[in-house]
């Protein structure tokens, strides 16, 4: 068990500027991460939805026009790929979540994480 518990903070453009985060960049990463840790080890996790250009094209062609994401057409790992990742860990391992946040500039792809947190 680790005394101070990590953050982790899922980006594949941005950094934090805050040196505490540990940071990936995408969904193999962060799986490998939580599984290397432990979920029960992590004090805060921040999620982006978009991880990589077709999530991008995605958001431009649909959710700035149309406000909806077609997941059909986004084949690479998304946050919320990863939210249900942690989410499907936290019930199999009867782990409480730490804090989970959304910092996704996509906001249909933002709504979608967060609800599947909640």
């Amino acid at each position: 068990m680790i005394q101070n518990k990590m953050w982790l903070y899922l980006d594949d453009v941005r950094i934090p500027k805050d040196n505490q985060w540990e940071v990936v960049t995408n969904y193999d990463e962060f799986v490998a991460h939580v599984n290397l840790h432990g979920l029960e080890n992590y004090e805060c996790i921040s999620l982006d939805h978009d991880l990589g250009e077709e999530a991008m094209q995605e958001y431009y062609r649909n959710v700035a026009t149309n406000g909806y994401l077609e997941y059909n057409n986004i084949t690479e790992k998304t946050g919320l790929d990863c939210a249900r990742y942690i989410v499907n860990l936290s019930m199999s391992k009867k782990i409480t979540l730490p804090k989970v946040y959304c910092h996704s500039a996509n906001p249909v792809g933002a709504m979608n994480i967060v609800n599947h947190i909640n």
